[in-house]
């Protein structure tokens, strides 16, 4: 291996006349390589944080990052109150549990008073009471229904009992059943061949295609009561969007498809669509009007139009991106975290004064966020000439300058949130599904499993509302 050659000294030799020309040209050379090195480095470690990174969450979370400012900004006094107010309200919520009662007798040999050996013991109150929470394991149980059946004197009329409630005529298994395996597999994500491991050890046998059976006969049952929810969808005035892939088993491998989530402030409903072009949000959102919060795909354009919803454009996609700038442009791409940190504390304050989507929250991003949004975007515009166009930080530069105008839709509409983190929560439960049953069997199972998620997701939305940040809702 040599040496790289001194650039100045070959210069220096070359006559006079030739030597501003070819200087020209390797300062060009010079300049092409620095760049092409940059990204090569910014690509590289791209691609050590995919492999060597978390895989859960591969940038710091901003909501975090705004609790524990607010948090460490608090007074000792201040934080230890509000634990104190947490405990409070976890024992509030094991108070609601019910009680069995059972008791702890002293045996009857043991009734000896250890003073005088006297034998004539007599209860002492009611004894000392001490709660222990206790699982009890879930079970199966056989229902034998019997219809009773009634008979006239004149022997010629019979009345009976109605049969008992079925999910389908003829069906064995009932409906506590059928919910059991849709929640086991939507919000628990279990594959069916653990759940029939469950039952077993329950004492139930039961084949995993007895399980898929069931599964897909609750989605043809709620079909009504899905397509109702859609309709719940089209009608908000704002809605959150996001997509993830599902595969789908096919002749020689899987296909690509796409669950497709859309989230309101009641409903949280899930559509499956073999592609990923903008039909599905068409078929979902098209013709209504309101705000439709999503990332820049464009997918979303065909109803994001003058006629159709206004489009909101989402702070932590922009984040992101500077975020993988930061190996290469680490000054820069720190402080453009930190301008949108500061967006994030103002949501924070809302939640905790508890004026989120009200006209105070309104006042409060237009008095605060407003001017930080200006701030920034007019700081992009003096940094953009110190970065090439194709180098990471000039990519997160370009993606938040062409997305201006959706970004600053929140400052007027307190309904649009900070980010599309709603919808991008509600594609957790879809996405560790596939980590864990891997690909959907066909296209009609991928619709029913969309199906299914929506009534679940619906039913707990208030249990996510509890463990997640009003504010980001």
């Amino acid at each position: 291996m040599t040496d790289s050659p001194d650039i100045a000294a070959l210069l220096a030799k070359l006559p006079d006349d030739v030597r501003p020309i070819v200087e020209v040209i390797v300062a060009l050379l010079q300049a092409q390589h620095a760049q092409s090195t940059a990204q090569f480095q910014a690509e590289i470690a791209e691609l050590r944080r995919l492999v060597f990174g978390r895989k859960a969450e591969r940038i710091p979370d901003a909501r975090r990052e705004a609790r524990a400012n607010a948090q460490a900004a608090k007074e000792p006094a201040e934080r230890e109150a509000e634990r104190v107010e947490q405990r409070r309200k976890n024992r509030a919520h094991r108070e609601e549990l019910p009680v069995v009662e059972r008791v702890s007798d002293v045996p009857e040999e043991d009734r000896v008073c250890p003073c005088c050996d006297a034998l004539d013991l007599s209860p002492l109150g009611e004894g000392i009471v001490s709660t222990q929470i206790e699982y009890v394991p879930a079970h199966l149980v056989r229902i034998q229904w019997r219809r009773m059946r009634y008979a006239c004197r004149c022997g010629k009329g019979i009345v009976t009992a109605p049969p008992p409630p079925q999910v389908s005529d003829g069906c064995e298994y009932g409906p506590g059943v059928h919910a059991h395996v849709v929640v086991a597999k939507c919000a628990d994500a279990l594959p069916f061949y653990r759940l029939a491991k469950q039952f077993l050890r329950a004492g139930f046998p039961v084949s995993r295609a007895t399980l898929c059976t069931l599964f897909h006969r609750a989605a043809d049952q709620i079909d009504a009561l899905y397509q109702r929810l859609l309709s719940e969808v089209s009608e908000a005035a704002h809605v959150f969007a996001d997509e993830t892939p599902l595969p789908v088993l096919a002749q020689g491998g899987c296909d690509r498809g796409y669950v497709w989530t859309f989230v309101t402030d009641r409903v949280v409903a899930f559509t499956f669509s073999p592609s990923r072009s903008g039909e599905t949000p068409v078929r979902v959102l098209g013709g209504t009007s309101g705000s439709l919060q999503a990332d820049a795909y464009s997918g979303y354009n065909a109803v994001t139009t003058p006629d159709g919803r206004v489009r909101a454009g989402c702070w932590a996609h922009v984040r992101r991106e500077f975020f993988r700038s930061l190996d290469t442009a680490p000054a820069d791409a720190g402080e453009a975290m930190n301008r949108i940190a500061l967006l994030y504390d103002v949501e924070h304050r809302a939640a905790e004064l508890e004026v989120v989507g009200t006209p105070a929250h309104r006042a409060m991003r237009r008095a605060e966020s407003a001017p930080r949004v200006d701030a920034f975007f007019e700081w992009l515009v003096e940094r953009a000439p110190e970065h090439p166009p194709k180098s990471p930080m000039g990519k997160a530069i370009r993606y938040a300058q062409k997305q201006e105008t959706a970004l600053r839709q929140f400052l007027s509409d307190p309904r649009i949130g900070v980010d599309n983190n709603a919808a991008e929560r509600a594609l957790k439960p879809v996405a560790l599904g596939r980590k864990n049953f891997l690909f959907a069997g066909h296209d009609e199972g991928a619709e029913n499993l969309a199906k299914l998620q929506t009534v679940v997701a619906v039913s707990y939305t208030h249990l996510r509302a509890h463990e997640t940040d009003s504010y980001l809702v």
